[in-house]
């Protein structure tokens, strides 16, 4: 413990001209006499603090006393910060060693670039959850992390339905998306229905949420080096969108409806219709086959973009929308009367 505090004051030295002991009492979390007796024993050990007397003194090195990183740009070094996510390295239990990293970085860098840490934070924020929303942090995140880096098989209990499903699982990887943690592991039943076939076989993605325990084994595993953690991703989520994507909608759009329509279903959907459709009517108009996950889904997806789309089949879900539109025009031609409460 004492050990890498002193690891600590030094790279806290080395990344500033000086510092109180009362700053580094705060950085270290420790009491100002344990710092002075810190200083001491670096001190002893041939570390070249140096202790400045009165109001403005403080701690430095003296003598050169550092390591630094050379040829780096400002441009690398500012992206070297970027490439941490501090909400999502706090929930997976490992802020404390990213702050580390980042304060080795920082100690070791030349003077003119270390500054780079605050200019990239003042240009660059992640915010990973949608709007709208409170995610959660999975109880087991940490403990799943760990596997991950660790190269550690687990024992994973998750929540399929109203079931409980049990498997031995390789994890490979965590994606974070859109403030959900998912885990990308390899079964060990390589041929278990529903793993991804070709080059992902036998992997496959949890939700880290439904996990109700997880227990890490001892065995670790021999990683498959070749194995791309975003180009699985990417497969797997076009995937994903195709299976739910099962009904067709035939419907007509206006200019407003065409600009509007990839915010109203999914993105991916709207720019495979409106490439496929044909050239304008009369009116600007243009008539687009919709692919939608059900025609329930659709009536609500739709129904957001008003006046600006006609639906011209399933029949079914065009007379949903007439008898929405006669509701619609009797509710506001009654509030043209007056109010039934006035």
């Amino acid at each position: 413990m004492r050990a890498a505090r002193l690891i600590k004051m030094v790279l806290l030295l080395q990344s500033r001209p000086s510092m109180t002991a009362a700053e580094l009492a705060r950085e270290l979390e420790v009491s100002e006499r344990t710092i002075t007796r810190d200083a001491q024993a670096l001190s002893e050990a041939g570390v070249p603090v140096y202790a400045d007397r009165g109001r403005a003194g403080g701690y430095r090195l003296v003598g050169g006393y550092r390591t630094r990183l050379t040829g780096l740009a400002r441009g690398e070094a500012e992206a070297l910060f970027l490439s941490g996510v501090p909400g999502a390295l706090r929930e997976m239990g490992m802020e404390d060693t990213a702050s580390a990293a980042r304060l080795k970085v920082s100690a070791a860098l030349l003077p003119s670039l270390r500054d780079a840490s605050r200019t990239a934070a003042q240009r660059f924020h992640l915010d990973a959850p949608a709007w709208f929303s409170e995610p959660e942090t999975p109880e087991l995140l940490p403990s799943v992390a760990d596997a991950v880096w660790d190269d550690r098989r687990i024992t994973a209990r998750y929540r399929r339905g109203d079931a409980e499903v049990e498997r031995v699982l390789e994890p490979y990887g965590l994606v974070l998306k859109a403030g959900v943690w998912y885990l990308c592991a390899r079964v060990a039943e390589v041929a278990e229905p529903g793993s991804s076939p070709g080059p992902f076989r036998g992997y496959r993605v949890y939700r880290i949420d439904r996990f109700t325990a997880v227990s890490p084994g001892e065995e670790r595993f021999g990683r498959d080096e070749t194995f791309d953690l975003p180009g699985f991703w990417e497969e797997r989520a076009e995937e994903f969108a195709r299976s739910i994507l099962r009904a067709e909608v035939v419907v007509r759009l206006s200019p407003e409806g065409v600009r509007r329509l990839s915010y109203a279903v999914d993105p991916a959907s709207a720019r495979q219709a409106l490439s496929a459709c044909g050239a304008p009517d009369g009116m600007g108009w243009v008539t687009v086959t919709l692919a939608v996950e059900s025609e329930e889904v659709a009536h609500a997806q739709l129904t957001g973009l008003g006046p600006e789309v006609e639906v011209l089949s399933p029949a079914e879900l065009r007379d949903r929308f007439a008898r929405d539109a006669a509701r619609l025009a009797a509710l506001y031609e009654w509030g043209h009367r007056g109010s039934a409460h006035e």
